[in-house]
């Protein structure tokens, strides 16, 4: 057998076919490749092995011993099973017991007279030792050799405990991997040689039964190193060689032009930039005056000024002659940055039109749901080149779209594009064009290390002078339910100060307005639901909500609605009406996250805010405190006081520092989510490296990874690498990386 294929033997040759099955199905595991790297999550002890009489309390043992007796009791009215074995070596006794279904095997097992060895914790209940849910081995008791070298192999070892799923617990995936380990022999070493040694690593096989099957906790500790260092290195190649192959493409230089639409468009801003964003704008013009496509990602606080850096570029470029076009995830989104660019560009933005400035250009807007008469003309001023910036959804992406001269793409939050999107919008400049990422999620920069690789990173960490401070506080409505209360007399306050506010809910609710309207008793059930079970209760939804406002709490106030579900228009309308100050309160779904730009609203109350994630409700909380007034954030919650939500939304309180956040998102969500499914659905191959924990590892592991590429590109003295490439990154996973 090759090196390469006994990792690609498939499981259910060396498993059998239901094995092979549960693990491809639950545990996405296909290849003996894919096992190896199936590891451990952690490692219980076994103890070394103890006389009864000296069993250490809270500690691992392992205990030789012959059953004594075993029954069978029952309890919570014969609903529940326990099995109690009685132990004995001859120096004491000890006590074990089985629960639930765990009683069947040891039942049969366990009989009077057996002697076996058994691990476990000690514990006391009643006061008696015992082990609860011991792994045990049976003994023959005839062939005194082998139970001596049966006790040596399984007492004082280090238990490999995998990640698991309801149809294959560990110690079945552990007798899976026994059967693939020797294929570890055969494992292609991705690192150079003299990176290897020059690092003192353990050499690939060596790490891999090292981390399946330790001997000691240093040999875990020597394999997690090599591992880690694997995955870093693997896809911090994956990121320069894509890095380097941009730089090879063509592009057009758009270089800034002295007394263009730039200059007037600075000559006219009311306030100075600051110094952020001049930093920022200086790194982008650099980029967009080279000839090969600008790969950057701008990553900004929410209000630190994103959009008015991004729109300089725009100016820069169609000075230069050519078009920009910038990419919103939503209609709500691509109207709302149409309306600010063409609000603070005034004249500048009616080129061609009357009373438009002869320096303007013209600024277009371009969504699905437009009327054909516009959207014919939109189309037209794009080809002929009439229109040097577009706006627009995903439908700027569509065949039917041609432009003249296609030169910088903007994209704003670009987790919600796919990378299919991205590379159709490319395909229409004559040359790649320039591209710049917009994201208001702040991300460590071992995140962006790691996800943005192939990007270059600017940070605007600075608010624009202007910006007021927001207050945030949990409402805790299990334990204070008068807080509620409170809370919407606040929002009344701030609108008798001539303020607005929102009201943020997971859901719409039309679903629950559906049966309400048609007045039936499904309904009331609906309503009741909650309160005999609250955990179970649907969460919050904005049509209920804004009703009970409007009927309760903020009876005389001007209380609308804004959900993903409406009417591109009648959405526009409401948005249009809450930004001239004719609505005080707008209760809404997420859609208010990003780019939500209304000075004038001052408060937000977030119901069910544990259902949100950290990065949501900060970039929600975003929206408020915009103008000169402070901000007020009210995370209103039934979280108990002690649970994770409750932490997590307490840390939000506590903050506004969105890295700060970033992080601790991360620490709770862990990166799965970060790496994971947004595209293609591909699998994070990362299993061993850490984003957050392993910043040195990332880090370094760049720098070697830029070393390898710049000297060999193609990677041709190094085939070994090119293979695990291969393996890891198909094509799919290639692709997920190329972000942006």
């Amino acid at each position: 057998m090759d090196r390469v294929s006994s990792f690609d033997e498939p499981l259910k040759k060396l498993l059998g076919g239901a094995t092979a099955k549960v693990m491809a199905e639950h545990l996405d595991l296909h290849t003996v490749g894919d096992l190896l790297h199936h590891y451990p999550r952690r490692y219980e002890e076994r103890g070394k092995l103890t006389a009864l009489a000296d069993l250490p309390l809270d500690e691992h043992v392992t205990v030789v011993a012959q059953v004594a007796d075993a029954r069978i009791l029952m309890f919570n009215n014969g609903r529940g099973k326990r099995l109690e074995v009685t132990l004995t070596d001859g120096s004491g006794r000890l006590q074990l017991v089985f629960f639930g279904h765990g009683v069947h095997k040891p039942h049969k097992e366990l009989l009077p007279g057996r002697q076996a060895m058994f691990a476990g914790k000690v514990s006391v209940f009643n006061r008696k030792m015992q082990l609860a849910h011991p792994t045990y081995q049976l003994l023959d008791a005839s062939d005194a050799d082998e139970a001596t070298e049966a006790v040596d192999a399984f007492a004082g070892r280090l238990l490999p405990i995998y990640p698991a799923c309801k149809q294959l617990d560990s110690w079945r995936i552990a007798k899976a991997v026994d059967a693939v380990l020797p294929s570890a022999q055969d494992a292609v070493d991705p690192l150079p040689a003299s990176l290897r040694e020059g690092r003192g690593f353990t050499p690939l096989p060596d790490a891999l039964l090292k981390v399946h099957r330790p001997q000691t906790k240093a040999d875990i500790e020597d394999a997690r190193a090599r591992l880690k260092w694997d995955e870093a290195f693997v896809l911090q190649v994956a990121l320069a060689r894509r890095r380097y192959a941009d730089t090879q493409l063509p592009a057009a230089a758009r270089r800034p032009v002295a007394d263009g639409l730039l200059d007037a468009f600075d000559a006219k801003l009311p306030f100075t930039l600051t110094e952020g964003q001049e930093k920022v704008s200086k790194e982008i013009f650099d980029d967009l005056a080279t000839e090969h496509p600008m790969h950057r990602l701008l990553q900004g606080e929410v209000g630190s000024g994103k959009t008015m850096v991004a729109l300089r570029a725009m100016l820069t470029v169609v000075d230069a002659g050519g078009q920009a076009a910038m990419l919103a995830p939503t209609e709500v989104l691509a109207q709302q940055h149409h309306r600010s660019i063409t609000e603070m560009m005034g004249e500048l933005a009616e080129g061609g039109m009357l009373g438009g400035s002869d320096r303007g250009t013209k600024v277009v807007l371009l969504t699905g749901s437009m009327g054909m008469a516009a959207r014919r003309q939109a189309l037209l001023d794009l080809v002929t080149g009439e229109a040097g910036i577009v706006i627009g959804t995903h439908a700027l992406i569509e065949d039917k779209v041609q432009f003249h001269d296609l030169g910088l793409v903007v994209v704003d939050e670009q987790h919600r594009f796919g990378v299919e999107q991205r590379d159709a919008l490319r395909s229409k400049g004559k040359q790649p064009p320039h591209l710049l990422v917009m994201t208001a999620t702040p991300i460590p920069r071992t995140v962006a290390m790691t996800v943005f690789g192939d990007l270059e990173t600017s940070v605007l960490d600075q608010l624009p002078a202007g910006r007021s401070p927001i207050a945030s506080h949990v409402v805790p409505v299990k334990d204070k339910p008068h807080f509620l209360s409170r809370a919407w007399e606040r929002v009344r306050e701030e609108v008798e100060n001539g303020h607005q506010a929102y009201v943020v809910c997971p859901r719409i609710g039309d679903d629950a307005e559906e049966a309400e309207g048609k007045g039936g008793k499904k309904a009331k059930a609906k309503k009741a639901a909650p309160e005999e079970d609250p955990d179970k209760r649907p969460p919050l939804a904005v049509l209920e909500i804004a009703d009970e406002l409007r009927k309760g709490a903020l009876a005389g106030l001007s209380v609308e609605v804004l959900h993903g579900r409406m009417h591109p228009d009648d959405k526009d309308d409401v948005m249009r009406r809450f930004a001239a100050g004719d609505v005080d309160v707008l209760v809404a779904t997420t859609v208010i996250e990003v780019g939500v730009n209304v000075p004038n609203a001052t408060a937000m109350v977030i119901m069910d805010a544990d259902r949100f994630g950290v990065s949501q409700l900060h970039q929600l909380r975003g929206r408020v405190g915009r103008g000169s007034a402070p901000g007020l954030c009210l995370l209103v919650s039934e979280a108990h006081e002690a649970s994770p939500a409750r932490a997590r939304l307490s840390a939000v309180a506590a903050t506004l520092d969105g890295f700060e956040l970033s992080r601790i998102d991360l620490e709770q969500r862990r990166e799965g989510d970060v790496l994971g499914q947004a595209q293609s659905g591909v699998r994070s191959s990362l299993r061993m490296l850490t984003v957050i924990d392993d910043e040195e590892v990332i880090a370094a592991a760049r720098e070697e990874a830029v070393a390898v590429v710049a000297a060999d590109p193609e990677l041709e003295h190094l085939p070994e690498l090119r293979t695990v490439l291969a393996a890891l990154l198909d094509k799919d996973r290639e692709e997920y990386l190329d972000k942006g």
